[in-house]
C-alpha cells in the first residue's frame, strides 16, 4: 500500500502518514450564524476533527464569514454548482471546498476556482457520488465502481489542467460492495488522499453497521486517510460512531469497554452496569479498557488485557484487573467500586 501525498486542511492534516481524521457536517440552516456555530462546537467537542458546511446561496456566505475566527476547528463549504460560491468561500477563509469542478461548464470557470484556491491555500476534495454520475460514464460503464473512479479522475484532471494537486478525493454510494470496490480501484490508480464514506447509509443501527463494514474494511486494508460516517439525525451521532470504527481497527486509542453476551450463569444486571460505565467513562480523555464480565468462571481470563472490570456473581462480584482479582463486593457497590479505580486511573 502506498502513501498519500498530506493535504493541510486548517490545523490539521489528511494523508501522507497523518492520523486518520473524523469529519462531520452540520444539519442547522447556514444563514442561522449562532446555531451553526453552536453545532460546530457540539462536534468539536464530540471530537470531530473537521466540520463541513453546506453553503448554498451569498446568504449563507455572509454566516460563515461570521463564524470564521470563532472557531479553531478546520472548516469545509460544501458547494453544489456555482463555482463563485467556491471562489467566495475560499476567499473568506475556509480551510477546504467540496465542489466537483467538472460541474460548472467552461474551464475558464475552474481556471477561477483554481486561482482562487491556490492564492488562499485551499485545498479540494472532489466528491463523486454512485446516485449522481454524468450521463456519459453511466451509459458507458453503468452504476459501477469504475464508473466512480473514472468520473471522480476525470475531475481532477481538470484541476490538474491548471496545476493544482491539493486535492481530496471521494468515492461514495449507499451500496457497501460498490463502494468498497471503486475505493479500492481508486487507490491504485492515484496518491491522492482518500475521504471515505458510505453515503446515505441511513440511522441508528443501520447506518452504522453499514457504515463499519465498508469503512472498516477499507481502514484495514491500509485505505482511507478521513472519514464520516453518514447517519440520518445528530451529526454528534456520526462523530461517536467514527470514532468506535477508528478504534476497532487500532487506528485511534480511547476508553473502551468489553462485556459478554450473557448466559444462564449470568447473575447480575450486565446491561444496567454497562450502561453505567459507559456514563463514568463519557468524560475519561485517557485510553482506558474496562469490561463488564458476567460470571466468574470466565470473566477475568477472557478479559485479561482490560485495566479493570467486574466479574459477576450470585450477590458478590470480583473486581479484577489484567486478570487479577483485586477484592470481593456485593452487587450493590460494583459501581461505586468501578467509579473509584476510574478516578485513579485517570489521575495516575
Amino acid at each position: 500500500m502506498h502513501t498519500t501525498r498530506k493535504i493541510k486542511v486548517g490545523n490539521a492534516f489528511i494523508g501522507g502518514g497523518a492520523p486518520v481524521t473524523v469529519q462531520s457536517m452540520t444539519n442547522t440552516r447556514t444563514s442561522d450564524t449562532e446555531s451553526t456555530l453552536g453545532q460546530i462546537n457540539e462536534l468539536k467537542n464530540a471530537g470531530c476533527d473537521i466540520v463541513r458546511i453546506a453553503v448554498c446561496n451569498s446568504d449563507d456566505v455572509d454566516s460563515c464569514r461570521k463564524i470564521i475566527g470563532r472557531t479553531d476547528v478546520p472548516l469545509v463549504a460544501d458547494i453544489q454548482f456555482d463555482y463563485k460560491l467556491a471562489v467566495a468561500c475560499s476567499d473568506i477563509g475556509f480551510d477546504k471546498i467540496r465542489f466537483n469542478p467538472g460541474n460548472i461548464g467552461s474551464d475558464e470557470n475552474v481556471k477561477s476556482l483554481v486561482h482562487a484556491c491556490k492564492a488562499n491555500g485551499t485545498p479540494i476534495r472532489v466528491g463523486v457520488n454512485s446516485g449522481s454520475l454524468d450521463k456519459d460514464i453511466l451509459n458507458k460503464y453503468g452504476r459501477t465502481a469504475r464508473a466512480l473512479c473514472v468520473s471522480a479522475l476525470s475531475h481532477v484532471k481538470l484541476l490538474e489542467k491548471f496545476g493544482f494537486y491539493d486535492t481530496v478525493i471521494s468515492v461514495k454510494s449507499s451500496d457497501v460492495r460498490l463502494c468498497v470496490d471503486a475505493y479500492r480501484k481508486l487507490h491504485e490508480k492515484c496518491d491522492y488522499p482518500l475521504h471515505l464514506g458510505i453515503t446515505e447509509s441511513g440511522a441508528k443501527t443501520a447506518g452504522i453497521v453499514k457504515s463499519s463494514i465498508g469503512i472498516g474494511a477499507l481502514l484495514l486494508d491500509g485505505i482511507g486517510d478521513t472519514i464520516r460516517v453518514s447517519l440520518t439525525g445528530n451529526p454528534v451521532e456520526e462523530v461517536k460512531a467514527a470514532k468506535l470504527i477508528l478504534q476497532s481497527a487500532g487506528l485511534r486509542s480511547g476508553c473502551e469497554i468489553v462485556s459478554c453476551p450473557t448466559c444462564s450463569r449470568c447473575n447480575i444486571n450486565l446491561s444496567e452496569i454497562y450502561d453505567e460505565v459507559a456514563k463514568l467513562l463519557e468524560s475519561v480523555t485517557v485510553p482506558l479498557k474496562v469490561a463488564v464480565m458476567g460470571c466468574v468462571v470466565n470473566g477475568p481470563g477472557e478479559a485479561s488485557d482490560a485495566d479493570l472490570g467486574v466479574a459477576g456473581g450470585l450477590g458478590k462480584s470480583v473486581i479484577f484487573s489484567h486478570g487479577r482479582i483485586l477484592k470481593t463486593v456485593a452487587n450493590e457497590n460494583i459501581i461505586t467500586e468501578l467509579k473509584m479505580l476510574i478516578d485513579e486511573a485517570v489521575k495516575d
